[in-house]
């Protein structure tokens, strides 16, 4: 405790001061390597002007410090090569750079001091030369650039108490100050090299985020869409399970005089279908929405049950098509090949791939004309929906611009594949094709869509 004013100010304890002498070695006596990156515009341009400043720093330097400083031309040399030598080292080295650059300094300062009235009528620039002066600063800049702000403030700091204690304390016969000026001006550097470090940093945490963003944004999208998927195909798999549990009932009404274990196993599957639709209609219940006009279920998750419409298939195409044209957009479809019956989850995802094409181009490409196209074949569906270049001036679209992601997974699902491309009119392509069975062919390389193209991940 000590007295103050006859109140006693509290004294920090030991342990405290340990640890601020401890954070202030581990922030000051740090030489790892931090090179300064290179410009993004300017390239190597900025370390090529720095060196060139550290070679006048060093002429300017042996030159003031043996003509007005009255050093021998070795010493002059030596202080000066130090001072020039702390900025190319600062480049690599900032800590380092700052200490070197103290030591010449103090060193100098300590080796004028004596010659300071030796000449009448010359008056040395002292603690600080005029060289000095300038290597100091753009170490404190290349510093602040690229350590945290305190380590810089205590750099200052550490720069303000030298040039006291010179100046201040110690003093000379004859000379010009330069203390006040060189803190001073420092005090600036150290400002003006935290806020562009501040900056640099706060627009790479904002890049990072952004991309953190985006990414965060595609995986939900793939997720809702993954979610939408299974909601349609829902209806699918409920059908096919009703149907099981209904001839697991009535198989027995079919045979004359059925045994015990024929009945208990088809009262077995019956019973494991039923508790298949209940699990099902529970899982509906999480993915559905509340509102039935949210079709991505991003509402508060609901109870109700799902919509009565039935699931759209490749029958209603023509309906589509003429909402299409309705829209605005001209638009001619064709189907070709012997239409064959295909499992419930490639008709829905077949149709649902044409609507969001369909989609796609009314959103981007207002006036133009659209093909659809519709291959039966015997390994599967072949799709394709062209449209020409746009007409009207495309408006901005609010959407995420994430509508090829569900094609992709609802071929990927049934093992097929979707591609998009420019085309060469300057309109947009998408094909797909779909397994019949819904499972993937037999052959390594499945047939081409029927406007086969350079393949992409833009979407229109």
């Amino acid at each position: 405790m000590t007295e103050t004013g006859g109140r006693r100010a509290p004294a920090l304890p030991a342990g405290r001061w340990r640890r601020r002498v401890r954070v202030l070695h581990d922030d000051l006596w740090d030489f790892r390597p931090d090179p300064l990156p290179v410009s993004v515009w300017l390239r190597w341009l900025p370390h090529g002007l720095l060196c060139l400043a550290a070679f006048g720093v060093t002429l300017g330097g042996t030159a003031q410090l043996g003509d007005d400083g009255h050093l021998r031309p070795g010493a002059a040399f030596v202080i000066a090569l130090a001072q020039g030598g702390a900025i190319v080292l600062a480049l690599w080295r900032p800590v380092a750079g700052w200490w070197l650059s103290m030591a010449g300094t103090v060193v100098g300062a300590v080796a004028v001091h004596g010659r300071l009235a030796m000449v009448a009528g010359v008056t040395f620039t002292w603690p600080w030369s005029a060289a000095g002066i300038v290597a100091h600063l753009l170490v404190l800049l290349l510093l602040a650039l690229r350590v945290r702000t305190r380590v810089s403030a205590e750099a200052l700091a550490l720069t303000a108490l030298v040039t006291w204690l010179l100046q201040g304390v110690w003093g000379g016969s004859r000379y010009q100050p330069t203390g006040v000026v060189a803190v001073i001006l420092s005090t600036v550097v150290v400002v003006l090299g935290a806020a562009l470090r501040g900056r640099r940093v706060a627009r790479a945490e904002l890049v990072e985020q952004t991309t953190l963003t985006t990414e965060e944004r595609a995986r939900r999208t793939l997720l809702e869409e993954r979610s939408r998927i299974a909601r349609e195909l829902h209806d699918v798999v409920a059908h096919h399970m009703s149907v099981i549990s209904i001839q697991a009932q009535v198989a027995p009404h079919l045979v004359e005089h059925p045994s015990p274990e024929l009945v208990e196993n088809l009262a077995g599957i019956r019973q494991n279908a039923l508790e298949a639709l209940t699990e099902l209609r529970r899982v509906l219940g999480v993915l559905r929405s509340e509102n039935p006009e949210d079709p991505y279920g991003l509402g508060d998750p609901g109870t109700g049950t799902a919509p009565d419409a039935p699931q759209p298939t490749l029958d209603r195409l023509d309906a589509l098509i003429d909402n299409t044209r309705a829209a605005g957009l001209d638009v001619t479809a064709e189907v070709s090949g012997v239409v064959r019956p295909c499992a419930p989850g490639v008709e829905l995802s077949a149709y649902r791939i044409v609507q969001e094409a369909l989609s796609n181009a009314l959103r981007h490409a207002p006036g133009s004309r659209v093909r659809v196209e519709v291959a039966h074949g015997p390994d599967g569906l072949r799709l394709a929906v062209t449209n020409s270049r746009p007409r009207r001036p495309v408006p901005p679209s609010p959407g995420a611009g994430h509508g090829l992601l569900g094609m992709r997974e609802r071929a990927a699902m049934l093992g097929g594949r979707v591609t998009a491309a420019a085309a060469p009119d300057g309109g947009f392509s998408v094909a797909a094709f779909l397994p019949r069975d819904g499972t993937p062919p037999d052959v390594l390389d499945p047939p081409d869509p029927p406007h086969p193209s350079t393949t992409g991940d833009q979407t229109p």
